[in-house]
């Protein structure tokens, strides 16, 4: 029997919580043996919705917790004010070694600052990094960093770059990751200041494939497979592309569904623009995972249904099976 990995869950995080979180973790136990979800937040809701289901009951537990942090609070308050939230006390066990990675769809602030204050950096990180990955005609590509670091230094980004490799090689299988800072032209001089700083630091990195500048436009034809950046561009960037991605799949159906004519054209193309489609359904990539962390937490849209959630869970198994964090300390430990 393979090891079994304990996962939090953050029942009481973000928009569609708990329903939407319990029914994710759920679907996660009943898909796979190997994983046991703690539930964090109020027992009373938790139970409530863990009734509606059929699921093994030794591979699903709760942790009471009273508070609840808020999509609005200040992030830095909300961590030192509500020690029995569900965030703070799924953490806590993340850093106490009682279970192996944490998810969450709440405050995107309280779980980068939480991740860092309670979870810790691996010593010799500078910076932890968010890294979504997001779609592209190619497959995909991991985009790193997109929301943790906005006044981020050229050593960093390096360190981003770093990490996104290991990350993208370990745990979604792509040999020699091709790695881009994002620009606003190809050539080398070109940029700001800290792109400028940063180009020659990641040019003379031996164990990362650096291609050089990647435009924001050539990152849906997936051009390479590491896209770095500082969070504000980065945060732009997969907003920018999760609503032009919403847009148009709207339009397509739209259009699609005009009139009889293209209603006919729908029905023979049915399943081939489903797959097509699938492609730009984030739910499918589970979170974001904030690397550089000593244990794993995983931030998922704060409007996350349960497919999200279960994807999520799925990835923090992958995540501790490839030993990430060991890799991640072998390779930027502070003796390097």
């Amino acid at each position: 029997m393979s090891e079994m990995i304990r996962v939090v869950v953050d029942a009481m995080g973000g928009d569609n919580a708990p329903g939407e979180l319990v029914k994710g973790a759920v679907d996660a136990v009943n898909g796979r043996e190997s994983i046991h979800v703690i539930l964090t937040g109020r027992k009373e809701a938790i139970e409530g919705e863990l009734s509606k289901y059929t699921y093994p009951k030794d591979r699903v537990e709760i942790v009471h917790c009273e508070d609840v942090i808020e999509t609005a609070e200040p992030p830095v308050n909300a961590i030192r004010s509500k020690k029995d939230s569900s965030l703070v006390v799924g953490m806590q066990m993340v850093k106490r070694g009682e279970a192996d990675a944490i998810v969450s769809a709440g405050n995107s602030g309280a779980v980068l600052v939480g991740g860092q204050a309670i979870v810790g950096r691996i010593r010799g990180v500078e910076r932890p990094a968010l890294a979504p990955v997001i779609p592209t005609e190619k497959g995909m590509s991991l985009l790193i960093d997109c929301g943790a670091n906005v006044d981020a230094r050229a050593p960093h980004l390096v360190q981003f770059a770093r990490m996104g490799s290991i990350y993208m090689e370990k745990v979604l299988g792509v040999k020699n990751p091709r790695v881009g800072i994002v620009n606003i032209g190809a050539e080398e001089e070109k940029g700001n200041a800290l792109v400028k700083e940063t180009f020659p630091l990641l040019k003379a990195c031996t164990d990362i494939n650096f291609i050089g500048s990647v435009e924001a436009r050539d990152i849906p034809a997936g051009v390479c497979d590491v896209i770095v950046c500082e969070a504000f561009v980065g945060n732009v960037i997969l907003k920018l592309y999760e609503g032009v991605g919403s847009t148009l799949i709207h339009m397509v159906k739209g259009a699609l569904m005009k009139n009889t004519k293209t209603k006919i054209g729908a029905a023979l193309i049915h399943s081939s623009l489903k797959e097509t489609l699938k492609a730009f359904d984030g739910s499918q990539y589970g979170g974001a995972p904030l690397l550089g962390l000593k244990g794993l937490v995983v931030k998922t849209h704060g409007s996350s249904k349960a497919q999200e959630v279960t994807t999520s869970i799925y990835q923090c198994e992958l995540f501790k099976k490839q030993k990430i964090n060991e890799i991640i300390k072998e390779n930027l430990g502070e003796n390097n």
